[in-house]
């Protein structure tokens, strides 16, 4: 099953759409050069496809295994994580101080995407080792920074966050996993905890937990929570790996998809004291926490990106390939078979495929962009960014995880029965992609988030600059030859969101019209973002290929067969104007769908 990315159009994302140029001159960034980025994105990519792709299928038909107590994952798993490690592509945004390599986050996030792409099961352990590793960095002691960070983000040892617990699974304040304090400041740790992916495993001789418990006197619900760092292997005083702590892995679960990564149930202090240091101070571990699981929303959205981008892009390739059928005006028996890819109907769907996979690149790079300007910014831009961050992020995991299994679908129906067969790797990817809507917080939680949070947010101040903006982009493209019906498209929609979003603000308190409505207002506020940095992407795209076909001196249908580059800034165009007109009027049906329409609750199951 070859892994195939859309390398290049995460390097318009990057390289041509994005102000790069305003992040390298940073202090920050500053020893970074685009050559210096454009090397690093291309190294990932060859290592991706020649390196971790080919364990995606053994991860998929072999999958993780648990007996006599212990977990063991596919052998090529162990190889293929050590050079991923070895490159830097743990911490590969971390800071260098503790062995990253200081990279901006819309880099990473290519990075990312090509690792998530080729073995989505696989690269779960490496985004839970980074984010666990970054809560010791940013509220451990500098003892716990010293013991566990470089470790960690060179992937000598691995990481994991434990939340779930079987009667606290979204509603975290039900946890009941103990912690009591003990002489020497450290925790003894007593619960259980499931659904803890690559909660154990054979791959590194540690594993370092990010477990939320509760001290003997904390309140009940969220705020009595605090952070523990839980090793899997007690750490020696020169920082080599000690004696057992006291974990039992108790099984691990048998899923629909990512068979390489493993699920498990730990038990904690179950076969003596397992030890525990606390990150920061007491009953502030949600709010700790709140760190990585903000940054895996973020990722899992990128997870949607990923799956859904090569899946597409097999499809592609096997439509290009089969003969199947006549042209749609002959039907002339006589007539050879034509390629998949010139049926209308196959087109259309590819063409919805790869219109809205640009709209979701757009929007997590962009997110990336944010997360990297938020870094380098001060005062009001800086609170401007960290604005935009908050209120994409709901959207990048929800959003992106949602159409992302969408498109898996399309592309399996695009090889007709064999999309079906374990022969293409259409069936997999559509299985791998699953789960992202489901865990990070569902779908419908990030909905509830972002119209009863992020709207909020500053007065909200964020929500209605971004859609002053959209609208500005928007009136200004109106009257464009090209985009001009996109964009009025976007205009309605834009209008039919905001009133949307104003709704939901004025009627907040209401909270059956709230729980009834939340998600169609975010798949609004996704549609919109989609529509408008598509339509942005499109006058850079379309200026690009002006320049192309007046430097060439020839015609438009012949560079289209020859030049790579007037083809893909010809596509990106032709996206901005699909989803204008086939994605965007679904914002107006949802819209009208809103009407105070509470019909489900009069249901008796």
């Amino acid at each position: 099953m070859p892994y195939i990315a859309q390398s290049r159009d995460v390097k318009f994302n990057i390289f041509e759409w994005l102000e790069l140029d305003r992040l390298l001159k940073n202090e920050r960034f500053s020893d970074f050069g685009r050559e210096d980025l454009e090397m690093i994105v291309d190294e990932a990519l060859k290592l991706a496809k020649n390196t971790i792709g080919p364990t995606n299928e053994e991860g998929d038909r072999v999958g993780a295994k648990y007996a006599d107590g212990k977990v063991t994952v596919p052998d090529s798993f162990h190889k293929v994580f050590h050079e991923v490690a070895s490159a830097g592509y743990i911490g590969s945004s971390s800071s260098p101080e503790y062995g990253g390599m200081g990279l901006p986050e819309c880099i990473s996030t290519a990075l990312n995407e090509f690792i998530i792409g080729a073995n989505c099961g696989l690269s779960l352990s490496l985004v839970l080792t980074r984010g666990s590793a970054h809560l010791i960095e940013s509220f451990g002691n500098d003892e716990l920074k010293k013991t566990y960070c470089e470790k960690m983000y060179t992937g000598v040892w691995a990481g994991t966050m434990c939340l779930t617990e079987p009667q606290a699974g979204s509603d975290l304040g039900d946890i009941q996993t103990k912690a009591v304090k003990q002489p020497d400041g450290s925790y003894h740790i007593e619960g259980q905890k499931i659904f803890i992916s690559w909660g154990d495993h054979d791959i590194t001789p540690n594993i370092i937990h990010a477990v939320l418990a509760r001290t003997p006197e904390a309140p009940v619900g969220a705020k009595g929570l605090s952070l523990f760092v839980v090793p899997k292997m007690l750490v020696n005083p020169d920082g080599s790996v000690g004696a057992d702590n006291n974990m039992t892995t108790a099984g691990i679960e048998h899923k629909m998809g990512i068979h390489g990564s493993p699920t498990c149930t730990l038990l904690f202090g179950e076969k003596g004291p397992t030890k525990g240091w606390i990150l920061g101070r007491e009953r502030m571990g949600l709010l700790y926490m709140f760190q990585m699981m903000n940054a895996a929303r973020y990722e899992v959205g990128l997870q949607g990106l990923a799956i859904a981008s090569t899946s597409h892009e097999n499809a592609l390739l096997y439509t290009k390939e089969r003969k199947q059928g006549r042209p749609y005006d002959n039907r002339d028996p006589h007539h050879p078979q034509i390629f998949l890819v010139n049926h209308p109907e196959i087109k259309r769907t590819l063409a919805e495929q790869k219109s809205t996979l640009e709209a979701m690149r757009a929007l997590q790079f962009y997110t990336a962009w944010c997360i990297d300007m938020a870094a380098v910014s001060q005062g009001d831009e800086k609170n401007f960014f960290q604005g935009m961050v908050e209120l994409f992020t709901p959207i990048c995991k929800a959003w992106c995880t949602d159409r992302g299994f969408e498109i898996t679908s399309l592309a399996l129906q695009c090889y007709g029965g064999y999309g079906f067969t374990m022969e293409m790797p259409a069936e997999q990817y559509m299985r791998d992609a699953r789960i992202a809507p489901v865990y990070e917080g569902t779908n419908y939680i990030q909905a509830q988030d972002l119209v009863t949070s992020k709207f909020k947010m500053q007065k909200g101040e964020p929500v209605r600059r971004l859609l002053g903006t959209m609208k500005e982009k928007a009136e200004t493209l109106a009257g464009d030859p090209v985009l001009g019906r996109a964009a009025k498209n976007l205009l309605e929609a834009l209008d039919l969101t905001s009133k949307a979003c104003g709704k939901m603000m004025a009627q907040d308190k209401d909270l059956l019209f709230v729980g009834m409505n939340a998600w169609p207002v975010m798949q609004m506020m996704g549609e919109s973002l989609g529509g408008y940095f598509l339509l942005s992407q499109a006058e850079v795209a379309g200026r690009k290929l002006d320049a192309i076909v007046k430097g060439s001196g020839k015609e438009m249908s012949t560079l289209l067969e020859e030049d790579e580059n007037a083809r893909y800034y010809n596509n990106k165009v032709q996206s901005a104007i699909f989803f204008g007109s086939r994605i965007l009027p679904f914002v107006k049906a949802r819209a009208e769908s809103m009407e105070d329409e509470k019909s489900a609750m009069d249901f008796v199951f």
